[in-house]
């Protein structure tokens, strides 16, 4: 049985976590009997949820973990009032855990390591997140002034701008009865709302879901996730290149956050975004597809290595030498991509639309018929 370390718990933290939730999962649920469902008390929390959840990845993630592209005064103060109104510290301290977790991803100084289970990732590594701590990753961000008045006064921006100002809304809307309304709904229920999707970033996405760019990482893109996050789901992209400004980098993925990068570049108001180029982003599928591919061709190396498989077989040998010749044009078009993104030569969308078509027929022929007789 694990002990728990109570020396090392975050009881302010703890606290704060506890009780909000359950202000939020029986507190509003107790308004909405007494005062019946509002129409103007749904607006508001979906303006706050959208104003602090989009200030998280926009702002707290990434432009300020990752510095994925540059911004205006405005843009950063905007970001850092109302990021502050979620509630997940200050970007500061929120960057510096993130830079820890992207440098050492699945490992003991993860600190949201999702092997040490779920519900540590989730949220149970805040209960012993203790202060003061060093911040030794985030010296870039200890040079800019908006970032370091926020790291002062986070803590009281959170409760005027995330609790009071919904509640004073809510009192002119409604009186009293409003009041209280804006400070459950779009006040503590969407606090909870928002950290509880930021959290699932560190946990669901890192168990459920794809990973067509790395299968070494556990972080994994889920398009659910993407829904309820502005875009943050494909974590496996964002693991594989994590200075990128998309997280949906196809263009049939859902990424609010990348489209309101783009906008207020189009004002003018965010610069020097950054991109990688399609060649390595087809790069990493195609190595994936070969790290998949090489594990599936030593299982039947070693079934034919253990005499399972009759090689006189006439169809059998037929599939393997099919194979053999796709192999080696697949490391033809690996190595010819390889050697153009290293090079930064810039290639055609249809013939890096037919390679990565190509490198799904090698990895599905894998498990033909015939050759699944074999291993």
């Amino acid at each position: 049985m694990t002990r728990i370390p109570w020396k090392r718990v975050n009881w302010t933290a703890s606290a704060f976590l506890t009780v909000t939730f359950l202000t939020a999962v029986v507190g509003t649920p107790l308004y909405l009997l007494h005062f019946g469902f509002d129409f103007f008390q749904l607006a508001l929390f979906l303006v706050m949820f959208i104003l602090t959840g989009m200030s998280i990845t926009l702002g707290y993630h990434r432009l300020f973990a990752h510095r994925a592209f540059k911004a205006s005064r405005p843009v950063k103060f905007f970001t850092l009032v109302f990021g502050a109104c979620a509630f997940e510290d200050s970007a500061l301290d929120w960057a510096s855990d993130h830079r820890q977790h992207h440098k050492h991803v699945d490992e003991d100084e993860d600190p949201y390591d999702i092997s040490k289970g779920f519900f540590w990732a989730h949220i149970g590594w805040i209960f012993f997140k203790l202060y003061p701590r060093t911040l030794n990753n985030v010296a870039d961000l200890k040079k800019d002034p908006l970032v370091m008045w926020q790291d002062r006064w986070h803590r009281q921006i959170a409760l005027v701008v995330g609790l009071l100002l919904p509640a004073a809304i809510g009192y002119l809307a409604g009186g009293a009865a409003g009041a209280l309304g804006g400070f459950l709904i779009a006040g503590v229920t969407r606090v909870v709302a928002v950290q509880h999707c930021t959290f699932f970033i560190n946990s669901l996405c890192h168990t459920i879901g794809s990973r067509p760019y790395d299968s070494r990482t556990s972080a994994r893109d889920s398009f659910l996730m993407a829904i309820f996050t502005f875009g943050e789901g494909y974590h496996n992209y964002h693991h594989s290149f994590q200075h990128d400004y998309r997280n949906g980098v196809k263009p049939w993925q859902f990424d609010p956050t990348k489209w309101a990068i783009h906008l207020l570049e189009k004002l003018g108001l965010v610069s020097d975004l950054k991109r990688v180029p399609a060649e390595k982003i087809l790069l990493a599928e195609l190595r994936e597809t070969k790290r998949l591919a090489d594990l599936r061709l030593a299982e039947i190396e070693k079934a034919r290595a253990s005499g399972s498989a009759r090689e006189t077989c006439p169809r059998l040998r037929a599939a393997w030498d099919a194979i053999a010749e796709r192999r080696r044009q697949f490391s033809r078009t690996f190595a010819e991509l390889e050697a153009a993104a290293t090079k930064g030569v810039r290639i055609s969308r249809s013939r890096l639309a037919h390679w990565k078509a190509e490198a799904a027929e090698y990895l599905a022929s894998l498990n033909e018929p015939d050759l699944m007789s074999v291993a």
